[in-house]
């Protein structure tokens, strides 16, 4: 066999590294594929004898002889979102730090596309799935018990799912949401709207259909809304289903909202967003109506960023831990995977409110 085997045509084999380092072709996959014993010496030499062939294990073989394949899966709904964006590095920076791939799927709240990501990830035979799913009852959960069966350790991460007894790294986004509105309380606001509620047509009239509503859709945004309630009711502000945006979650839909709000005869005089699209939704609809924030109506929203930072005026943005939440989570799995027993606990992870120059006192008129 030619020295500068690496260079030739075709993949080296096995069988070829084995020859090369002088050793049979079970001491040599038994090297390559990480199981099993091999003499220290031994293996230095079927290491050396790879690199100088280029070798390169076929990771999916090597996961059906050996059960491990040292990649977790990652279900998000969308990579493109700065949040998500920051959640997935925190879980690639935290599994590469142990040794793990990962291979990282976007479902756009779809939960067909989170099933079929879901059933792509049990056929590559990952060694654990962490998930932001969008399932919010027993009924939306089958494939995430699925993945379990098999014996893949699952962790939710940003959601939690209340009929399932799992690993969750999530964020205070109660407290979160109840600091920010007090906050606008505290500067003397009454007539805060919330964007954003449950995707209804209609508002419920009531708290206990809101809430009700809430139950029936994402953990995260039902907790923000509690959060906002939790605020009113310890201040003793009366609810008003007028100034909970309802519908579509996009930006259009926020700033249509945002506009009726600041139509209605007693006008909002500030807004507090729970996503990103809401904040741009609720800053388009304050510039049409020749507004300016905060001296006609002041803004709070979530996720802050760069960008929040750099806006006239900066605003005042809950800071979402996104990279802990992600090495958190890959921690919590990989600790699983490599033979813990799962703890079956909520981690909660603590959130920043960082004060800018969006809130100020409301207009005298208001």
């Amino acid at each position: 066999m030619p020295a500068d085997r690496s260079q030739a045509a075709g993949r080296p084999t096995i069988s070829e590294v084995a020859a090369e380092a002088g050793v049979g072709r079970a001491t040599a996959a038994r090297t390559l594929g990480g199981y099993g014993y091999v003499s220290p010496e031994l293996r230095e030499r079927v290491l050396a004898a790879a690199e100088k062939l280029g070798y390169r294990a076929n990771a999916l073989a090597r996961s059906m002889s050996t059960g491990v394949s040292h990649t977790l899966g990652v279900i998000v709904a969308d990579i493109g979102n700065p949040f998500f964006a920051g959640v997935v590095r925190g879980i690639c920076d935290a599994s590469r730090a142990r040794g793990f791939d990962t291979i990282v799927l976007s479902t756009y709240e779809n939960l067909d596309e989170e099933i079929a990501a879901t059933n792509v990830l049990i056929d590559k035979r990952v060694d654990g799935v962490i998930i932001a799913s969008a399932a919010v009852d027993r009924r939306e959960v089958a494939h995430i018990g699925a993945a379990m069966d098999r014996g893949i350790p699952v962790v939710l991460v940003d959601r939690a799912i209340a009929s399932l007894d799992l690993d969750t790294v999530v964020i205070d986004n109660r407290d979160a949401a109840r600091e920010a509105v007090e906050t606008l309380i505290a500067a003397g606001h009454r007539r805060i709207g919330f964007v954003w509620g449950p995707p209804v047509a209609q508002a419920p009239t009531t708290r206990r259909g809101l809430l009700a509503e809430a139950s029936r859709n994402l953990w995260t945004d039902g907790e923000r809304l509690r959060g906002y309630l939790d605020a009113l009711d310890d201040a003793r502000i009366p609810f008003d289903p007028e100034l909970v945006m309802v519908g579509r979650k996009t930006e259009e839909r926020a700033t249509e909202e945002v506009t009726r709000m600041l139509s209605l005869p007693d006008r909002i005089t500030a807004v507090f967003c729970t996503e990103t699209d809401g904040v741009t939704g609720a800053l388009r609809a304050l510039r049409a109506a020749g507004l300016s924030c905060p001296r006609d109506v002041a803004l709070i929203g979530f996720d802050d960023s760069s960008w929040a930072a750099v806006m006239e005026p900066p605003l005042t943005m809950i800071e979402q831990p996104v990279h802990e939440l992600g090495a958190t989570a890959a921690a919590v799995l990989l600790d699983a995977v490599e033979g813990g027993e799962p703890r079956r606990e909520t981690h909660t992870l603590r959130s920043r409110l960082i004060v800018r120059s969006s809130v100020a006192a409301p207009p005298a008129s208001g």
